[in-house]
């Protein structure tokens, strides 16, 4: 059954509501469609915020044949599908492909030919940095346009084309709920109508438990999980790792943010103490890149039993932050002349460098932190 956000959701850009910088008279998105400019684009943002319909009026108002995909389950055969179907009669190939950041690397490489000779033009969606996940390559081939969270009445508007009748208070603390996201918005007022039948604060509440909507990726389920799966490998405890590991993989959650976690693991809290960690999580990030969903998470498992048996010292880590500390207490502190670069003969002639010796036990230290010491115990390697 089609969701109600997808029955709702506006066909031209006069029912389109917020993203005023983009879809507003004289605005880019605007203009484009007025003047029929076909280019590739990336629309990022957080989620719920018109990313997918701002695709289609696009490609609907320029004729284009559109086609969707999302990069959690897509490959490179589902593009050369597209590619290789007949023109329809609309014209031009415009690819919505949604979470373009789920794309690793070498499917990005396969799809850039094809958005550099004007096959397909190209629209990405993601939640993520695109300058981070996006291959520069791909990206200096696309604009990106930053979209923002719905305000409060954006979103009250937006709910009220649902038909359904919301008493006041339900409203309001849905609208506090969702935070800009009106997909959610949608979605917990027609879930709730299918179990309770009518729309009252009570039910919205109850409708929020329901599995659907436990894991958002910004929420509290988000850093709940994350936070038990450090904790699960820092306590060496590999099942539970791997547990948390299976509920992040299942909810969706970006493998690379997960394996950015491990590496940070790695020299955190593995540390000295094995410190070939840092090669097998880099890896494990590697691996993911170039694999992606659904293998990479065999890489992942592996990675995760790994860094759980391994032994842990955090005094490396532990030394950084003092350090640190110090950084910032004491500010610019002169560093001793021993130890300064002394490209020139003036710079030589102020002693820059003299008596330097590598071998000896000289203090480099700044003189005011003489003889402090950051790093403590190192373990038997």
């Amino acid at each position: 059954m089609e969701p109600l956000a997808s029955k709702i959701r506006p066909e031209t850009l006069e029912g389109f509501v917020g993203q005023q910088h983009l879809a507003g008279r004289g605005k880019p998105i605007a203009e484009a469609i007025a003047k029929k400019h076909l280019f590739s684009f990336i629309l990022w943002g957080p989620p719920g915020v018109g990313k997918t319909t701002l695709a289609k009026i696009y490609a609907h108002a320029l004729k284009a044949d559109y086609y969707e995909l999302s990069a959690v389950s897509a490959g490179k055969d589902d593009i050369r599908k597209i590619v290789d179907s007949p023109t329809g009669l609309l014209g031009p190939k415009v690819l919505f492909l949604d979470e373009i950041h789920r794309f690793n690397k070498a499917q990005q490489d396969f799809l850039l030919p094809y958005v550099e000779s004007g096959k397909l033009t190209l629209i990405g969606a993601t939640t993520e940095n695109p300058s981070f996940e996006v291959i520069a390559a791909l990206l200096s081939r696309c604009r990106v346009f930053v979209l923002n969270e719905l305000n409060d009445e954006e979103i009250k508007t937006i709910i009220s084309r649902t038909g359904y009748d919301i008493p006041d208070d339900a409203g309001d603390w849905l609208i506090a709920m969702v935070s800009g996201d009106a997909r959610q918005a949608i979605a917990m007022l027609e879930h709730t109508h299918e179990l309770y039948g009518s729309i009252t604060l009570e039910y919205l509440k109850s409708t929020l438990q329901a599995k659907y909507l436990r894991y958002d990726k910004k929420g509290d389920e988000h850093y709940n999980t994350i936070s038990a799966f450090i904790k699960s490998m820092r306590a060496s405890q590999p099942d539970a790792a791997l547990y948390y590991l299976a509920r992040m993989i299942e909810a969706g959650e970006d493998p690379k943010f997960i394996a950015r976690r491990m590496v940070i693991f790695a020299s955190e809290d593995v540390g000295m103490a094995h410190a070939t960690a840092l090669v097998v999580a880099n890896a494990v990030f590697r691996a993911v890149e170039i694999i992606g969903y659904p293998e990479a998470g065999i890489n992942l498992a592996h990675g995760v039993v790994y860094l759980s048996k391994a032994p842990k010292n955090r005094a490396s880590y532990d030394a950084y932050k003092a350090a640190m500390q110090d950084a910032k207490e004491h500010g610019n502190l002169p560093i001793p002349l021993h130890i300064r670069n002394a490209p020139t003969q003036m710079m030589k002639d102020l002693n820059y460098g003299k008596g330097y010796d590598m071998y000896a036990e000289q203090d480099f230290l700044p003189p005011a932190l003489k003889g402090k010491k950051y790093f403590f115990n190192p373990p038997k390697l």
